[in-house]
């Protein structure tokens, strides 16, 4: 019986920088997460409150809304740092790994998300939600596809070898 190879890679300049920045994407959700059941009443708010306000009652504002509203931000906030565990293990183990998998696995999770997340701020023209998702698709799209390729190229090297 032969003793198994090591096949040793070399690492792809690129690939360190994009994996500490999703990091930091990943450090950002579960930070935004965690501080909006906390502010999500916070007077700084207030013009972003009004916002949403208008996009769905116009000038007619039934009483209570704002109290409803903050409770779902709050809810949000919590779904946030939930998910951000869930990316935060998918991107330890593609970078761990190097498995393009782990990074499929977001991409298909932002692909699902994004065109939803969009459709429903449209429905209402809240425009200011779909900048929002515009920038977060900017922010994880591009390098989670990098990643993708990279890992994806070196698991074929592997694999001829």
């Amino acid at each position: 019986m032969k003793p198994a190879q090591t096949i040793y890679l070399p690492q792809h300049p690129m690939r360190a920088g994009l994996i500490l920045w999703m990091y930091g994407v990943v450090a950002g959700h579960l930070i935004i997460g965690m501080l909006l059941p906390w502010l999500a009443g916070w007077p700084l708010l207030e013009g972003y409150h009004r916002y949403l306000e208008f996009q769905f009652w116009g000038q007619n504002v039934p009483s209570g809304v704002r109290s409803v509203q903050v409770w779902w931000i709050s809810l949000l906030g919590a779904t946030i740092s939930c998910m951000s565990l869930w990316m935060g293990a998918l991107v330890y183990f593609g970078a761990r790994y190097r498995n393009p998998v782990a990074w499929s696995w977001l991409i298909f999770g932002i692909l699902l998300w994004a065109p939803q997340d969009m459709w429903i701020s449209l429905q209402h023209n809240a425009w200011l939600h779909v900048y929002f998702d515009i920038a977060a698709l900017l922010a994880m799209l591009p390098p989670l596809l990098c990643l993708w390729w990279i890992d994806r190229q070196q698991a074929r090297m592997v694999g001829a070898a």
